[in-house]
């Protein structure tokens, strides 16, 4: 028999997560007709929250949990060691939650955690919704998101360092047309969804600025299992674009082995950038350029601004956005490290 979950209260209500959050914690804010609705469908399917309000007694269990995609695990290893270092420090218990898809579904983390009464959530960017997000926020559970930079609702419960992947880019780009370069793609990661987001906003702007328009947004379909094998395709078909920028090392790796397989030359043909670093980028022959991000110190930082809001009173203003600086690394993959 299907378990019955707020999701699916708010589904059969048609309202949102934090409205039947309120409801279940007799929140005075929600208008009667909606509150009904929300007590009829919780009726009708038989959704049992006592567990849920039974999880948000005011005793502290000095736990973080900290939520991230399982298929992200390798690419934030060092985050993940900054963060229990600190964690260690202040003497916190981690729960660790991972999702991947179809296996472990958000709407069963998000429960997880309320019932579990942790005093924190470090969160991975791109895993909430704004929807989740606002049902955590009822429980006033704070909360730093950590990797990318934040576009969502806040409020002073959610923190957030971050690399501002846009201006990355941004800047990127602004230099490339420097070069003379504007013949630019961007290689989609579905894996980081918002970190892609970004990405975009920040390469449309700089185009927007020299008053052109940017076009080529490498995506590509369920139909290819991976990016490799649609790289040999799209370079059957089409040239190159002169300068390719990737968000992590596989897509990378996977563009330069394409365009070596296809006859091109690197970086004489066409360039290629990895935001992420990784110690694969170095060993690859040519070597490929990317760019240096103090993950541990990310990780560090992040665990450090969580505990100074769960000590903090409401007179403490704290900073609650921290931006972590970044330095390009010029290897064999772009002109300009010739």
């Amino acid at each position: 028999m299907k378990r019955i979950t707020i999701y699916d209260v708010a589904k059969e209500a048609d309202v949102s997560l934090a409205t039947v959050s309120r409801v279940i914690n007799d929140s005075n804010v929600v208008r009667e007709d909606t509150r009904n609705r929300v007590q009829e469908a919780i009726e009708k399917l038989g959704y049992k929250p006592n567990a849920i309000a039974q999880g948000l007694a005011l005793s502290k269990t000095t736990t973080i949990s900290i939520v991230m995609s399982e298929k992200l695990l390798s690419y934030n290893a060092k985050i993940l060691n900054g963060l229990m270092d600190v964690a260690k420090i202040y003497n916190y218990n981690i729960m660790f939650n991972t999702t991947s898809k179809g296996i472990s579904k958000m709407q069963d983390v998000i429960e997880s955690i309320i019932k579990s009464r942790v005093d924190g959530v470090i969160l991975f960017n791109d895993n909430f919704t704004e929807d989740e997000m606002d049902v955590l926020n009822e429980y006033q559970i704070p909360m730093v998101v950590v990797g990318s930079k934040f576009e969502g609702k806040r409020d002073e419960n959610v923190g957030n360092v971050y690399v501002d992947f846009e201006k990355l880019v941004y800047e990127l780009v602004k230099d490339a047309f420097a070069r003379g370069i504007d013949d630019i793609a961007l290689m989609e990661d579905k894996l980081n969804i918002s970190m892609m987001k970004q990405m975009k906003n920040g390469i449309e702007k700089a185009f927007a600025e020299e008053g052109k328009e940017f076009k080529n947004y490498l995506s590509y379909d369920d139909a290819y299992k991976t990016s490799y094998g649609y790289y040999q395709d799209y370079l059957k078909e089409n040239k190159p674009h002169r300068l390719n920028i990737a968000f992590r090392d596989s897509q990378a790796i996977a563009m330069m082995n394409a365009a070596l397989e296809a006859g091109y030359k690197i970086p004489e043909d066409l360039e290629i950038v990895s935001v992420l670093d990784s110690k694969y980028l170095n060993m690859m022959r040519p070597r490929i350029s990317a760019y240096n991000i103090p993950d541990y110190d990310m990780g560090a930082i992040a665990m450090r601004l969580l505990q100074k809001m769960l000590i903090s009173d409401s007179d403490n203003k704290e900073r609650r956005d921290m931006e972590i600086r970044y330095t390009p690394i010029e290897r064999d993959t772009t002109e300009s490290a010739q």
